[in-house]
């Protein structure tokens, strides 16, 4: 099961992501973009989700997805960090949600990032 470490060592390997408290918790940003967060207790991670996506993905896994009350009106989404099943999930998670923030230089230099592994 990943952990909180695993998060940050995942998203900091990431191009051009720095980490930076906000609201009293990590955030990870790309070229200053927040793409992900470990709120609360760092037991769960909130990443970019298009909204049109997220309620799927809650359905289809709600032991693992969830959408917080207060991130209901934004295009993100929780993860349980119990309920993931590796590390590679976890790297696709995070890659998935940077991809979504990054700038298109980024996207251009690394297309093969936010793609699920095979």
């Amino acid at each position: 099961m990943p952990d909180a470490e695993d998060v940050r060592r995942i998203a900091l390997s990431l191009p051009d992501t720095t980490e930076k408290i906000a609201w009293s918790m990590p955030t990870f940003r790309v070229a200053g973009k927040m793409f992900a967060t470990l709120p609360e207790d760092e037991t769960s991670l909130a990443v970019r989700c298009p909204k049109e996506e997220r309620q799927e993905l809650v359905l289809a896994e709600p032991g693992k997805f969830w959408i917080a009350d207060h991130e209901a009106q934004f295009a993100w989404v929780r993860a349980r960090l119990a309920a993931i099943e590796d590390e590679g999930e976890l790297r696709d998670i995070l890659a998935d949600s940077w991809r979504q923030a990054a700038p298109t230089r980024l996207l251009d230099a690394y297309p093969e990032l936010g793609l699920p592994a095979e």
